[in-house]
């Protein structure tokens, strides 16, 4: 006999369960909130390190954003769309940033890009450097968020029937002007969560561009400096402030990539 739960004590236990997580993760941004004052935060801001971190993070989290949409939505349409050998490896070699640790994901990047790596030594060159400058920042950054791009922007494509594209194409459209016109404007709304999550991600990477660059300091490593020199509460004001522009630019693209988005027509 199937034993039942009473409906009453089902949603109590599902909203103490899912309240705990939520607390788990507010708590700590709360007591790092009332660990320092407004006028703490202001000063945070009024020095020019920390301005300056604060500002080459937004940079380079932007930038990467745009490169990780630029390689990643063609990836994930042929991994949405596309049966070929290997796409189950491909797919796990995207998704394997997400498991392996940052600051061996950075120690990984310099033996690629550091003045003897693959890539780093024939870079010197031609003058790129990726050690100490923003090309080691946003490496590290697409590194660890390319995964989220991809993955968002899959499974958009995923949900587009692919009978939509398939009547275009009868209609005489080439699959370039179908994949243009048809499915990345369906696919608008995963392209732009894909962006959101790539640069919320790439904003707060500390392990591997610690490893790979550390100067110029983007704004975690910055705050992970100051902490080091002065303690955890001199460090409050700059953490604060760091977490007030971080999570205003993160509403605001993520109101951007909720929005409704209109298909663009076959004309």
């Amino acid at each position: 006999m199937i034993a039942r739960v009473p409906r009453a004590l089902f949603y109590a236990a599902i909203w103490l369960l899912g309240g705990v997580l939520v607390a788990f993760i507010v708590l700590p941004l709360v007591r790092l909130t009332l660990a320092t004052s407004p006028a703490g935060i202001v000063d945070a801001g009024t020095h020019a390190d920390i301005r300056n971190a604060i500002l080459l993070s937004l940079k380079d989290a932007a930038i990467t954003a745009v490169l990780a949409a630029l390689f990643g939505v063609p990836l994930a349409y042929l991994l949405a769309r596309r049966a070929f050998p290997g796409r189950g490896l491909v797919q796990a070699i995207v998704d394997l940033p997400l498991a392996v640790p940052h600051t061996v994901v950075g120690i990984a990047l310099l033996f690629v890009f550091s003045r003897r790596g693959w890539v780093g030594a024939p870079a010197e060159q031609v003058g790129i450097s990726f050690f100490g400058s923003s090309w080691g920042i946003v490496a590290g950054m697409l590194f660890v968020s390319a995964p989220f791009m991809v993955g968002s922007v899959r499974v958009a494509i995923e949900a587009i029937d692919p009978r939509i594209e398939q009547a275009a194409r009868s209609l005489g459209a080439s699959p370039a002007y179908a994949f243009r016109r048809i499915t990345l404007p369906l696919a608008a709304r995963g392209i732009m969560t894909g962006l959101v999550l790539a640069y919320a991600r790439s904003i707060s990477e500390f392990g591997a561009i610690v490893v790979l660059a550390y100067y110029p300091m983007t704004a975690p490593v910055k705050v992970y400096d100051l902490y080091l020199q002065s303690g955890l509460n001199a460090s409050a004001g700059a953490a604060v402030l760091l977490l007030i522009v971080t999570l205003s630019t993160f509403v605001v693209f993520r109101a951007l990539a909720s929005g409704q988005v209109r298909p663009l027509s076959l004309r």
